[in-house]
């Protein structure tokens, strides 16, 4: 009993104690700036991959931008399989035309009558 009476008494000094307190604060201190570090060598990190993930994607964007470019000039040459109006409607740079035959619904029809 006595050696729990002197636990409380001791851990009571303690928490009143200025040099316990500013420990404890110092310990906090220390543990959210490495957190911060941490965080951000990490920001670091994505922020590079984030330019390097810009940067491929203009280059595949140009690529590709070179691929349809040559394959509208091959098309004009008149010896493609694909014909450049086809391609130009493929890539929406064109008139597109319809591709097979759509029904047209009878406006007579009962099933297009609304019922009150």
């Amino acid at each position: 009993m006595e050696f729990v009476s002197r636990s409380v008494s001791l851990a009571v000094r303690a928490a009143n104690s200025d040099a316990v307190i500013g420990v404890c604060l110092v310990g906090a201190f220390a543990a959210l700036g490495l957190r911060s570090a941490n965080q951000q060598k990490n920001i670091e990190a994505l922020e590079a991959e984030k330019d390097s993930l810009l940067k491929s994607n203009k280059a595949i964007k140009k690529t590709m931008w070179d691929w349809k470019q040559q394959l509208f000039a091959e098309a004009e040459s008149g010896a493609a399989l694909v014909p450049l109006a086809r391609l130009k409607a493929i890539y929406g740079d064109g008139p597109s035309t319809p591709i097979g035959n759509f029904v047209k619904e009878d406006v007579k029809s009962p099933a297009s009558k609304i019922v009150i």
